[in-house]
């Protein structure tokens, strides 16, 4: 029975992979992250292609979320990795809970005060439904289904050459083994290229 239940997990994971990349490939979409603009918290533009030949991880962020202690861990991600080409980009929205309502410059001073961010942000963007920033539409059908952004701090980390390389929930960890894995898997290609 349990070689039964099993057998099943293998097969039902095998088709939302292959039924995911079906869906990409019959869309013809062969843009990367490289290829989508947010403006940034300050004003102005924040075209992804700057970061080329970075890693990047995307994280949508509330200020007032369960979760928001996770800045500290994103701003720790950024002082271990920045030298080595990490990039974390915080975008807020107001989506989930209505956790954003602040303006940009209350969100930024907020993350400068509580958690000492200095990281790129955008401005604040829709990034759930039918209004999400493009990046995220496009990137939810990557992965399927499951890897659209359920709440804050969901994150997806983005290659050097701008594909996509992941997707972590809101709950697991920005410094979780399974994040600082990936992010490093990701920095030793940039650090081949260079």
């Amino acid at each position: 029975m349990r070689r039964a239940i099993s057998s099943c997990f293998v097969f039902l994971t095998v088709i939302l992979v292959l039924s995911s990349l079906m869906a990409r490939n019959a869309q013809g979409d062969e843009r990367t992250a490289h290829d989508f603009n947010f403006r940034a918290i300050e004003g102005g533009p924040l075209p992804l292609k700057a970061f080329a030949g970075k890693t990047v991880i995307v994280v949508n962020t509330a200020s007032q979320c369960g979760f928001t202690k996770q800045y500290a861990e994103l701003a720790d991600l950024w002082a271990r990795y920045r030298s080595k080409g990490l990039i974390v980009l915080a975008v807020p929205s107001n989506d989930f809970g209505n956790q954003e309502p602040g303006s940009e410059d209350q969100i930024k001073e907020f993350c400068e005060v509580n958690f000492g961010i200095d990281f790129p942000m955008t401005e604040k963007t829709h990034v759930h439904g039918g209004g999400a920033h493009p990046f995220y539409k496009w990137a939810a059908t990557h992965f399927g289904p499951l890897s659209k952004p359920r709440w804050n701090f969901h994150k997806y980390l983005i290659a050097p050459n701008g594909e996509l390389a992941g997707w972590f929930s809101t709950m697991t960890s920005p410094t979780s083994d399974k994040v600082v894995n990936a992010i490093e898997t990701q920095l030793a290609h940039t650090a081949r290229n260079d």
